[in-house]
């Protein structure tokens, strides 16, 4: 194991927590009320309430590859060309099965039911118990958001991010910026589009005006990141410290440098930022899991190192509860209520 430099006096949770043998790598993690959804890599979706036995749904005929949630349900979809939707109580029910049986490669979980999932170059979005309605875009596409008022979906693809109103006439609005865009999201008040790409940076736009804002300096491509309570600050992996973007202004980050806490000997593989207080848990490469509280940089350990880097990382609503899976299937949830 790496020595992440972790003082002797860090002040640590890691007796609270709850350990699962998840068997498989956990891809994402997620709370349906205080019951942890974990995602994991083959087939799965393991339920752990916070008192009780694990429930283990089998889904999918193979692989798991994009997992999202909007608390009531986690979504699911796998390479077997289908997309599931899977509730607190382990009822699970099938959204949709590709035509052309592609993989599912991205899914999001919108307002009012809403889910929207790629395959190849096709984006597809249903509407509650509405019929799915589709959009081609000029290549894969690498991520998919909902804003958070109104079914407009944000597709990230080659070249920029395709802006879609599933329900409008109007044609998309296209966002430019020449590379490859992957994991894409709106900031909490809508102001603000930021996309990871394919080289080790970050880009954004203004969407009033579509003004670019670009954020780099990073050591590996950024694979996970997340907006604080209330959107002050993006905290994103991708160093070998938690990088935080200012987003306070109507300008967001433009001409102004990131905070950084927690440097490590190695890699931020995974970030969730609390709901309601200024606290990122940060997990690395070696399976440490800190929470770092904004303001100050001060560190609590939640998880030691382990067998393999941390891949995910997921609170419930009331922030009490913190759940972690990693690639090695190391797993737990800890009580911080």
């Amino acid at each position: 194991m790496t020595d992440t430099g972790t003082a002797p006096n860090t002040p640590s949770v890691v007796e609270r927590t709850r350990t699962i043998a998840a068997g498989a790598p956990v891809v994402a993690v997620h709370f349906l009320g205080r019951i942890a959804a974990l995602v994991l890599g083959e087939e799965a979706v393991l339920l752990v309430p916070d008192k009780g036995d694990e429930q283990r749904l089998s889904l999918h005929g193979g692989g798991i590859l994009s997992a999202a949630s909007d608390g009531v349900s986690a979504i699911t979809g796998g390479d077997d060309g289908k997309v599931f939707s899977t509730d607190a109580k382990g009822e699970s029910r099938l959204i949709a099965t590709d035509s052309k049986r592609r993989w599912i490669d991205q899914v999001a979980a919108g307002p009012d039911g809403a889910v929207a999932w790629s395959a190849g170059k096709t984006a597809f979005v249903q509407a509650g118990k509405g019929e799915p309605k589709s959009l081609d875009v000029p290549s894969t596409v690498g991520g998919l958001a909902f804003a958070h008022k109104g079914v407009r979906v944000a597709i990230a693809h080659y070249s920029g991010v395709t802006m879609w109103f599933p329900n409008a006439q109007a044609a998309p609005e296209v966002l430019e910026w020449k590379g490859s865009h992957h994991h894409v999201a709106f900031s909490p008040n809508g102001q603000f589009l930021v996309t990871a790409m394919q080289e080790s940076a970050l880009h954004g736009w203004r969407v009033v005006d579509a003004k670019h804002m670009r954020m780099s300096g990073y050591s590996a491509r950024v694979r996970s990141f997340a907006w604080t309570a209330g959107g002050k600050w993006l905290a994103t992996s991708g160093s070998e410290q938690l990088v935080l973007w200012p987003f306070q202004g109507k300008d967001g980050p433009m001409g102004k440098q990131p905070k950084m806490f927690a440097a490590f000997a190695v890699r931020v593989t995974a970030v969730a930022c609390h709901p309601k207080q200024e606290v990122v848990a940060v997990g690395y490469a070696d399976g440490t899991v800190l929470l770092v509280r904004t303001d100050d940089g001060a560190e609590v350990l939640g998880k030691k190192p382990g067998e393999g880097p941390v891949s995910a990382l997921g609170w419930d609503a009331a922030g009490t509860l913190l759940a972690f899976g990693t690639e090695a299937g190391e797993a737990g949830v800890i009580d911080l209520g």
